[in-house]
């Protein structure tokens, strides 16, 4: 077998950052300016298509060819450039250097993984690279200085295309180095073969209804139109949209007073996020045009129509949306991140008559909606959904993993109560609440004085497995069901789950203390059905943490390190992209936290598995969030008995993991939504 490593410069006039990888690969306008290879490791070479070299018969061949395994950053780039140039490539033949380095536990940009690795000097990236893609792969802009030309090529500036070129062939020798330091900790067959099913799932697309989505566009800027001008007229401001004009006006202009407080006693209003708006609108007090001022506010608040922008942004000319999710995307865990829309992070859909609303905004008849719905730009934000659709004469199956967390937690930790409740009725949040405050579960169901309690433990379900405590209870509450408690009365709730989730409490120390362990002393430790071991990466002179998932695969910690918290107890940390900084640095964990990424590294592994059974089964995955596959297939029976197919196979237990319940409920329609 023969090692084909790559690097691809390129020209598009489409915003690769807006509009993804596909859209801008799929403009009339793209072209590849120059292909830098090496072949088994050998020199790179370089080939300047863009001054009119071509790429050597061999090479051509060799892009096709099972005997030669290529090699890219990010490789799913090169493949879709090369596959529209060079005919469809097989993406079993390639392999991704930037999923090597993301399994390995470092950060994704070829830039970050070299400077986290350390590379020397000359086997890093080039900073001059950002600088030469703005000059030669994005348009330019028209002046009199550059004759009028909206491109720069490379007879513009043969110095710099020179560097753009040894930059091209940089690239590979870092891409290079990299995969060589990264080859004590390999990636497995079946992640490679999932990388390659992402692939295909990404390029496959899901198709959007531009009618639609162009209708909810115009609606949202007719009804911004108004309520601004609404707002001007109020206020005399002369843009009610800033947020310091707007505050100056509230401040200075209005009188809020606070409810109960002696006459006079006004309100300092210090910002305009959203959970201060909505505090403001609950107080009586607060009336008038200062009310109205708000409200408007509220509703321009609204994100309606960021992700229909985000959808005519990016989708290609034959009505479809590529790219939507990227593999490995979430650091150690390993799951799928959402790209380009965001369709992990989609507004929920309450309310009603989605049909009857669709229809409004694809007339673009705002007054309707607003009749019907009331609240344009929160309806138009709930509409989101609908935008993805079945291709014409298709139907979309949906279908996701029940509690699918709270099911591998239980099993992960031998929470016996917790798995027989799976087993049977599946209604964890009744039972957790019995437990917590001793009642008989049969008692919380609706009309009994103790249904109250759901609505609590489902708060301690979604706040407390991973160590959470007060603080987390308080975050979770979003229906305000514990408003009316004290701290001591909610810390109770704490308590009594975790005496009630004894395994679970136990498992947390005993990750814990398996990690202070096994860095402190090396070896292995087995925790249940998760192995943690403290392995040596010889090329990088450091130690790292592992962790062996029942599926066989490894979530990796750089250069783990025994420190002391605030507390002044031992703590563990380790290397990382610090969430808050966005810089790679060392962060600090514990039992909970590593809990944490073993559930979800474990669900997602589901998902993996579930999915790669649904490709095999012809069911063709156009995107899916979380633990939720979207199926866009032509109808081939009766609603129910396509649906229960899919659950079946997404119900059917996982080989690597006897005895975890596994279910899944979904929906059969047209148009995606939140059943």
């Amino acid at each position: 077998m023969h090692k084909l490593s790559i690097d691809l410069e390129t020209y598009s006039s489409v915003p690769i950052a807006v509009a993804g990888a596909f859209r801008y690969i799929d403009s009339p306008d793209f072209e590849i300016l120059l292909f830098a290879y090496s072949l088994d490791r050998g020199p790179v070479h370089v080939i300047d298509l863009a001054t009119g070299e071509s790429v050597p018969e061999w090479l051509v061949s060799a892009l096709h060819d099972p005997e030669y395994i290529k090699y890219a950053y990010n490789a799913a780039f090169e493949w879709g450039c090369l596959s529209k140039v060079y005919g469809p490539m097989i993406p079993e033949q390639w392999r991704d250097t930037m999923l090597h380095g993301l399994y390995a536990g470092y950060t994704a940009g070829l830039d970050a993984t070299g400077r986290a690795l350390g590379l020397p000097e000359d086997k890093q990236k080039l900073n001059t690279g950002k600088a030469l893609i703005r000059y030669f792969c994005v348009p330019c802009k028209a002046t009199k200085t550059n004759g009028g030309r909206t491109r720069n090529r490379p007879q513009h500036d043969p110095d710099k295309w020179r560097l753009f070129k040894e930059y091209n062939a940089q690239d590979v020798v870092t891409e290079m180095e990299i995969e060589d330091r990264l080859a004590a900790f390999p990636v497995p067959d079946f992640v490679q073969r999932q990388w390659e099913t992402d692939l295909r799932i990404n390029a496959r697309g899901v198709a959007v209804d531009m009618d639609f989505t162009r209708g909810a566009l115009a609606v949202g800027e007719a009804v911004t139109g108004e309520l601004t001008d609404e707002a001007v007229r109020i206020s005399g401001l002369d843009n009610p949209n800033s947020i310091s004009q707007l505050l100056r006006w509230l401040n200075n202009a209005s009188m809020i007073e606070l409810d109960g407080a002696d006459e006079g006693t006004r309100v300092q209003v210090k910002n305009l996020r959203k959970e201060t708006v909505s505090d403001l609108l609950a107080m009586d007090s607060v009336a008038g045009d200062t009310r109205r001022m708000l409200e408007i506010r509220q509703e321009l608040g609204k994100t309606s129509t960021k992700k229909y922008n985000a959808i005519e942004a990016c989708v290609c000319s034959d009505g479809r949306v590529r790219g939507l999710l990227q593999f490995y995307g979430a650091a150690r865990t390993g799951r799928w991140a959402g790209r380009l829309v965001q369709v992990q992070n989609l507004p929920r859909t309450y309310i009603g008559h989605l049909e009857l609303a669709r229809g409004y905004v694809k007339h673009r008849q705002k007054d309707h909606l607003r009749f019907v719905y009331g609240n344009v730009p929160d309806t138009l934000s709930q509409l989101i959904r609908t935008a993805f659709i079945a291709t014409p004469g298709n139907v979309l199956i949906d279908a996701d993993f029940s509690a699918i967390e709270a099911r591998v937690i239980a099993w992960l930790a031998g929470e016996a109560w917790r798995l027989e409740v799976f087993r049977t009725t599946g209604k964890i949040y009744e039972a957790s609440a019995a437990m917590i405050y001793h009642v008989p579960v049969e008692t919380i169901v609706k009309g009994h004085e103790n249904y109250a309690l759901r609505q609590r433990g489902k708060v301690a379900e979604l706040a407390l497995g991973y160590q959470g405590g007060v603080g987390a209870m308080r975050r979770m509450d979003v229906s305000h069901a514990l408003d009316d408690m004290s701290d001591d009365e909610v810390q109770e709730i704490v308590n009594n789950w975790r005496n009630a989730s004894s395994r679970i409490r136990d498992f947390w120390y005993d990750m814990e203390s398996a990690a202070l362990d096994v860095i402190t002393y090396g070896g292995a430790r087995k925790v249940r059905y998760v192995t943690l071991a403290r392995e040596y990466d010889i090329r990088q002179n450091m130690p790292v943490l592992s962790i062996t998932l029942p599926s066989g695969r490894k979530l990796y910690y750089i250069n783990p390190q025994i420190t002391e918290n605030r507390w002044g107890a031992p703590s563990i940390s380790y290397y990382g992209v610090n969430q808050s900084t966005k810089k790679w640095g060392p962060i600090e964990t514990y039992g909970g936290k590593l809990t944490e990424n073993c559930v979800q590294a474990i669900a997602r592994d589901c998902l993996a598995e579930a999915i790669e059974r649904l490709e095999a089964a012809h069911f063709p995955i156009v995107f899916h969030v979380h633990d939720e596959v979207v199926i866009d297939t032509t109808p081939f029976a009766d609603d129910d008995t396509m649906l229960k197919k899919v659950t079946d196979i997404m119900s059917t237990p996982v080989s690597w993991a006897p005895g975890l319940p596994l279910s899944a409920d979904g929906w059969v329609g047209t148009f995606f939504k939140k059943d």
